[in-house]
């Protein structure tokens, strides 16, 4: 009984923090609406979307102890987000399968410094969350250059509100404008290692808690 529950409740953990991951990242594309500060959004979203995608595949990759499952975890999300993103679509606003699979080569960085290393959770969490950290952005900028052009997008489909830490108080003045990917890689290398050893505490906890 207390292995199925054990078991329950990882895979409740799973879904919990893969939704909640899909949820935090489905605007992954929104930095095209704010035109006075893309720059800016691109370098939060990024950040945002590696932290999130870091604690859940390491979490579900240390669960699992099988390399491959952080890809796997990635394209839950993935699909996920696809789904919420038909929504949109169905209100209007673009609807580009591009915009999404970005974590996939990050998650496949994780799974193989898990695997090269022979399952070392130490080394998955410092090399792992390095290689994610740096990586997304670096994926993500490729996405904004594969997607239809930002500007037309923008104005096509004007965003009806905007929140008040994002509105535009001067044109293109964003903080990070000159190198957002540099900027991206930089923090995300840092913080998806925190991120990374949380995931894996996740983990142990979950069996202390089901002991």
């Amino acid at each position: 009984v207390m292995v199925w529950l054990r078991r329950c409740t990882h895979y409740l953990f799973i879904v919990v923090v893969a939704v909640n991951s899909t949820l935090l990242t489905i605007n992954a594309g929104d930095y095209i609406f704010y035109t006075d500060w893309a720059w800016t959004s691109f370098t939060v979203f990024s950040i945002s979307q590696t932290l999130m995608l870091v604690v859940g595949a390491c979490y579900y990759l240390t669960f699992t102890g099988v390399p491959g499952t952080a890809t796997y975890y990635a394209l839950i999300m993935t699909v996920y987000t696809w789904v919420a993103k038909g929504a949109w679509f169905a209100l209007g606003y673009p609807y580009d399968l591009i915009v999404t699979p970005v974590w996939l080569p990050s998650a496949m960085l994780l799974d193989l410094a898990y695997w090269a290393t022979k399952r070392n959770k130490h080394s998955l969490i410092l090399f792992g969350g390095v290689l994610v950290g740096m990586s997304l952005p670096l994926f993500n900028m490729v996405n904004l250059i594969t997607v239809a052009d930002p500007l037309e997008t923008a104005f096509k489909y004007p965003r009806p509100t905007l929140p008040p830490y994002m509105t535009p108080i001067e044109p293109q003045v964003g903080k990070f404008y000159n190198s957002p990917v540099a900027l991206g890689a930089g923090a995300g290398a840092v913080l998806s290692v925190t991120m990374a050893a949380l995931g894996v505490k996740l983990n142990t906890w979950t069996y202390r808690w089901m002991a």
